[in-house]
């Protein structure tokens, strides 16, 4: 009925640009888009450490929207802002230490795990992914119970691989890695076309060790919507139980230009081999100098057992 009377249709044709980024709904009369109102706005403000009194909080978030913890899952775990924005971490990493970010756009921070070491352009940068506990169920991870919110959404808190974040986004959405990665084999099943690539669809970090900053980062998120059964809309008369069907997925990639490679080279690691270069000169000169020292000392004990003889 309210379809008819706004003189609108279930299947409409949209630019991607009106998809994405908004366009005036005839039934809801109001706009309606993917990333609206996202466009040409921040998610801020934040106040970060600057690393002065403590090199260990460089760039660690203090407060975001001037609260140092969010109001959105009613959990003292859930509700902490942990880590940094991702874009930087403090310096000298270790590759046994996790790292944690915060993330707006999930509206959660999540950790992330050393997989291993890549060349960068010349540069040697550790990667870390995002664990597949992240978006595991409480059953796997009990520390994701307090993201569970809606028993119907989750099978009383049995699904894995998708986030509900109506609580702070205020419609009904579902984040997942995209295809579903590391998500429960309903979420496959129940939908056809899919078919999740770790190679594809992971988020990972590429963290240059020393430094701390993030030079290359891959955040690929999917967006959802759970539709029931209904018989009054065709295409939805097939669906036989409450499934999340996705809407779409995006990948948000960034990585150094060439200048700013060849800049870091020749700044940092450069000065880095320098010091090296001049410590091994130094080490070397101070072992030959103390075998001349002892040959000298050897040299002068032995003339004086000769005197002495004398």
């Amino acid at each position: 009925m309210m379809i008819q009377l706004s003189g609108s249709s279930l299947f409409q044709t949209r630019s991607v640009k009106e998809l994405l980024w908004g366009y005036t709904d005839p039934m809801l009369r109001g706009p309606l888009g993917v990333f609206h109102p996202y466009n040409g706005t921040y998610d801020g403000p934040y106040s970060v450490f600057t690393g002065k009194d403590d090199i260990n909080k460089v760039s660690t978030i203090d407060s975001w929207k001037l609260e140092q913890s969010l109001s959105y899952w009613n959990d003292t775990y859930c509700d902490m802002i942990n880590g940094t924005d991702g874009s930087s971490f403090s310096p000298f990493l270790d590759k046994k230490t996790s790292l944690y970010f915060f993330s707006s756009d999930i509206c959660r921070s999540v950790s992330a795990d050393f997989d291993g070491s890549v060349d960068l352009k010349g540069i040697t940068v550790y990667r870390y992914m995002l664990p597949s506990k992240t978006f595991a169920s409480p059953v796997d991870n009990p520390d994701n119970l307090c993201y569970c919110t809606n028993t119907q959404t989750t099978k009383n808190c049995t699904l894995a691989g998708v986030l509900d974040v109506r609580v702070c986004k205020g419609s009904p959405v579902l984040i997942s890695l995209p295809h579903f990665l590391h998500g429960s084999k309903d979420l496959l099943e129940l939908v056809h076309g899919l078919d999740p690539n770790p190679e594809e669809h992971f988020t990972y970090l590429d963290v240059e060790p020393i430094t701390g900053f993030t030079l290359r980062f891959a955040k690929r998120l999917q967006i959802n919507m759970m539709y029931g059964p209904s018989k009054d809309i065709k295409i939805l008369n097939k669906v036989k139980e409450n499934t999340v069907f996705p809407i779409l997925w995006l990948n948000e990639t960034a990585v150094l230009d060439d200048d700013t490679a060849q800049r870091i080279k020749a700044e940092l690691f450069s000065r880095i081999d320098t010091l090296e270069t001049v410590q091994i000169a130094l080490i070397s000169a101070g072992a030959v100098i103390l075998v001349l020292s002892l040959i000298g000392v050897c040299v002068v004990n032995r003339r004086s057992r000769i005197s002495y003889v004398a």
